[in-house]
């Protein structure tokens, strides 16, 4: 044991809860009986009574969002049919009726937490080579604890110091792309992992092409089953409704080029995250051919059953959200390496919340094989302990910041340092957290806890976005060169 502990320097800035950041959510309040009776008090309204309402709605809202006009149509698209068939509606009508299934989604209105840190994919216009600009995605929370990922960016100078870009007032959720194609090779090694590769499967996937639309999927089932099923029909109802489920679980989401990083929240889509998307843990991936992937593992929660997940990007624009698939795939905090190792990909996860576990696959979006790399062994951590974030490459091997759960289920962040050719064998690790809860952020949502998903090295430091008792977020630093020699003593 070292007598002097690590420096850890903690900077001023804090990431906080803010509930001015909304978005506009569709909104239908109730079943069909009250949707139509609040269409029809819209549709007795005098054309003057219309447009005084829509002027002072677009009074009260216009400057909180862009395009609210454009919002308020979309969403009267979505209620049409409930509208008596023939019906003619002025576009002033149209988009009041748009405006009463449309509400405020105040993202970050309960706790802002769980960062993590990736170079930016646009690294032009640096005044100097020893700068560098960065990407921080962060858990952003709200009404009904739904979680999202909101993103901020800036620079680090020459000598590390923090410049933040301006933060947009305006938040704004993607485009869904509404017909993502698949990889057919990939969706049946899905369905067998999931045990739906039966006669009903096979029959409508027989037909598809190696990548093929969810439009040209629904045309199969429709052909199939109209066609030729005469089998028991719970097993095609429950084999139609898994690939269905399957594929609406695999999106696509498309922002606009001309917004902010800050404006972009990725908010939950699908049902198997329809109560939050957690713990985004991003890393700038380096394929074998050089080409730069951004993918970050999250926890999908739908409010009783997890499920893991991988994002995709090349971006930040652009997203592919995918399940993650194998009988490895299981709880929480899994974190990709930045590279292949050996040929294979690699994964820290924990498999049965309690230990760190180390994986390896042939295929990034199918784990089969996982082995235990550390059980607790110092009180800190005698709970359970996990990852936290994608193990940092360095010239000594690669730094795995962990999280360690003790008494009173105080959370603290340890570091270990794996074996650059086999990261399944440990070189070193603190005995002693490397960051801990102090008395000002022992307090919040869920008190004395600590936890990054994931932190990056930049002139020589260890910069660790952190979170506080899953309230709000900082930014804490040590020098890579003392945590290395520490490590490798």
């Amino acid at each position: 044991m070292h007598p002097v502990p690590l420096q850890i320097k903690r900077k001023k800035k804090r990431f906080l809860a803010e509930s001015s950041r909304v978005i506009t959510k569709f909104y239908l309040p109730g079943g069909k009986k009250r949707i139509r009776h609040i269409i029809a008090r819209v549709l007795g309204l005098p054309k003057e009574e219309v447009r005084r309402n829509l002027k002072q709605i677009m009074a009260d809202f216009a400057e909180r969002h862009r395009n609210i006009r454009q919002v308020f149509n979309r969403n009267f698209t979505e209620i049409k049919e409930y509208l008596s068939e023939g019906i003619e509606l002025s576009d002033e009508r149209k988009c009041l009726l748009g405006a009463f299934f449309t509400h405020e989604y105040s993202v970050a209105a309960a706790a802002f937490f769980n960062p993590s840190i990736v170079m930016h994919p646009d690294q032009g216009s640096l005044s100097d080579e020893k700068c560098m600009r960065f990407i921080l995605s962060f858990r952003s929370t709200g009404e009904g604890h739904i979680s999202s990922v909101e993103f901020r960016s800036g620079v680090f100078d020459e000598k590390n110091a923090i410049h933040f870009d301006a933060i947009s007032r305006f938040v704004e959720t993607p485009e869904v792309i509404k017909n993502p194609t698949y990889d057919k090779y990939v969706f049946q090694l899905k369905l067998v992992d999931m045990e739906t590769m039966n006669d009903v499967s096979r029959e409508i996937l027989q037909d598809l092409p190696d990548k093929f639309s969810f439009f040209e999927l629904q045309a199969a089932i429709r052909k199939k089953t109209d066609v030729w099923y005469e089998g028991p029909v719970t097993l095609l109802n429950d084999t139609v409704e898994k690939m269905r489920w399957l594929a609406r679980s695999n999106y696509q989401l498309k922002f606009r080029k001309d917004r902010r990083i800050s404006e972009r929240v990725i908010f939950p889509v699908s049902e198997n995250e329809s109560r939050g998307i957690e713990d985004a843990r991003f890393v700038r991936f380096c394929d074998t051919n050089g080409e730069i992937t951004y993918y970050a593992t999250y926890t999908a929660y739908n409010g009783f059953d997890i499920l893991p997940m991988l994002l995709e990007t090349r971006d930040f624009v652009n997203f592919t959200i995918r399940t993650l698939n194998g009988k490895a795939v299981q709880n929480k905090g899994m974190s990709l390496f930045p590279r292949k190792i050996n040929g294979k990909y690699m994964m820290i996860s924990r498999q049965d919340g309690e230990n760190i576990f180390i994986m390896s696959s042939d295929n990034i979006h199918f784990w089969y094989e996982a082995k235990i790399l550390q059980e607790p062994k110092y009180p800190w951590e005698f709970v359970q302990i996990g990852n936290c974030g994608s193990p940092i490459e360095t010239e000594a091997g690669w730094i795995l910041l962990t999280h360690g759960v003790g008494a009173m289920r105080k959370y603290c962040i340890g570091a270990y340092l794996l074996d650059l050719q086999d990261p399944t064998r440990i070189i070193g690790r603190l005995a002693e957290p490397l960051l801990k809860p102090t008395e000002e952020e022992r307090e919040g949502y869920v008190p004395n806890v600590v936890y990054t998903c994931g932190a990056i090295i930049h002139n020589d430091e260890l910069i660790i976005p952190y979170s506080m008792s899953d309230t709000s977020s900082g930014i804490a630093v040590v020098s890579a060169p003392d945590l290395l020699a520490r490590l490798s003593a």
